[in-house]
This record gives structure tokens, sequence and C-alpha cells, in this order.
């Protein structure tokens, strides 16, 4: 049987939720630039003994909160979303099972077995966002997809999505009429070339 990915995509407003990093080295700094990336509003606290300079220095710029203490459950009061990047395998897994024990989505990081969602590559222009996942198999691929996509896609492509909302409100009739009426309008947008 071929192996599927069984993830579902969805894309969370992390500005109206919090974000704990627990870690605060080279993998805690890779994940808090991918989220900051994505969403340079995020609210990210990180918790770690010690931060690596970059991740200061983005603390500043972002105003994220720095905790500077070893991991301890009381950290993750509040938290809606945990990602955990110490290079202790043991404190990384007692994380994942508090989390779960409290219902908080958690990513264990380069250890997918003990991650609820993995953080893949990411397109965004304007309005337009496209996720990338590999099932957590090739962040490599995710990254390369994330290029091509970046060089294919029209930077004007947020020009068009606004023309068609407010075309959208223009349109009359229910929902469905509504849908049809978008698909035939947008139908040359993904027209393929006869062979």
């Amino acid at each position: 049987m071929e192996e599927r990915n069984e993830l579902y995509p969805v894309f969370l407003k992390v500005h109206n939720l919090q974000t704990l990093i627990v870690g605060g080295g080279t993998v805690a700094l890779e994940k808090l630039g991918f989220l900051l990336k994505s969403s340079p509003n995020a609210k990210v606290s990180l918790v770690a003994p010690s931060f690596d300079s970059q991740v200061l220095e983005i603390a500043t710029q972002k105003n994220l909160k720095l905790i500077h203490d070893t991991y301890d459950q009381k950290y993750l009061s509040g938290a809606h979303i945990v990602i955990a990047t110490t290079d202790d395998t043991e404190v990384n897994i007692q994380i994942y099972k508090d989390c779960k024990e409290k219902n908080i989505l958690v990513n264990v990081a380069d250890n997918p077995p003990y991650c609820d969602f993995y953080m893949g590559g990411i397109v965004t222009k304007g309005n337009v966002k496209i996720g990338i996942s590999t099932n957590g198999k090739s962040p490599t691929t995710a990254k390369r997809l994330r290029q091509f996509f970046e060089e294919v896609i029209p930077d004007d492509i947020d020009e068009l999505v606004k023309n068609l909302n407010s075309y959208r409100k223009t349109i009359k009739g229910d929902f469905g009429e509504k849908v049809e009426k978008l698909n035939e309008f947008t139908k040359s947008l993904v027209s393929k070339s006869e062979k």
C-alpha cells in the first residue's frame, strides 16, 4: 500500500495564540525565524538557561518574552503551541508528554513521532500563502518546492486576489451560485494546455 500524507493543513492566526519555544540555541533560532518570517506579529515566549546571540537580537526587535531558566511544566501555562528544541532528548520527550496532558499542540524538533504538527515550507505573496509538507520526511524537498513556487507565482497575484474579492462582493445569489460564478470566472487560472 502506498504511503500517504494524512496531515490536515491549517493556517493559524498565531498573533492571537501564545507560542512557547523551549530552547535557546540554533534549532530554536531556526524555528523562531521560520515562525516570524511567516507571521511577524506572532506572540512568542522562549525558555532556556541561555540564548544564542541572534535569538537575543531578534527578541529585542520583536518584543519577545525571554525566560532564563531550564524547562519546567509551569511554563506551559497559557501556551497554545509549544516547540521543543533542547539538545536533551529526554527533556524534549517530557515536554511532549506534559503538553499531551494539557491538550497543547507540540512539535519536538527533529523527532516526528513526538509532533502534533510539522513546520513545513511556506510561500507568501501578499494575501496568498501556500503551505508545503513532506510529512516530516524531507525538509530539504519542502525547501526546494518553496523556492520553485516563489519563482513561478507572479508577484502581482495579490492584486488578482483583491480584485476577485471585490468581484465576489458584487455577485448575487446563494452560496452555491456564487461559487459557480467564481469558478467559471477563475477557471482560466488553472487551465491546462491541450496535448
